[in-house]
């Protein structure tokens, strides 16, 4: 008995084992690893990307709001890309801003990107980012 009872317990272990999800990191072709966070990690087929900016690779942010936005979502795209995903496979997306009164903008530029059916979104707006941006973006996929 204690043989079978010890057997069913490794196979309940294994199988655990088995199941458990491993993380895999995230990064777009050219970008540089980062001792505090990861561009993007993918578990079970659901990627979750890291708040972006509108920071082109130079670090430089476009003077137009709309051209910060568009690089923001660049940025996010070049994760989903990394990951074998696309903006189809977005199931959520959390935009901050640093003023509620670029919010009409920002949906404009948003609703360009992603198309119907568009992704669940919350919208805050903050007092500050880090750095000098307008916005920051992070998203949620699923293949």
């Amino acid at each position: 008995m204690r043989k079978l009872t010890f057997a069913v317990v490794l196979m309940l272990i294994c199988s655990i084992l088995a199941l458990a999800a491993e993380k895999k990191v995230v990064r777009p072709s050219g970008a540089e690893p980062s001792a505090s966070w990861s561009h993007g990690i993918l578990i079970d087929n659901t990627l979750y990307v890291s708040g972006m900016a509108g920071e082109n690779a130079s670090g430089k942010i476009p003077t137009a709001f709309e051209d910060e936005m568009k690089q923001a979502l660049d940025n996010v795209d070049s994760v989903l890309k990394a990951a074998g995903m696309s903006s189809q496979d977005v199931v959520s997306v959390q935009v901050y801003l640093t003023d509620a009164a670029i919010f009409e903008r920002m949906n404009t530029v948003y609703k360009a990107y992603f198309k119907e059916p568009r992704p669940t979104r919350t919208t805050v707006v903050v007092a500050r980012l880090v750095g000098e941006g307008h916005i920051e973006i992070t998203v949620t996929a699923r293949k």
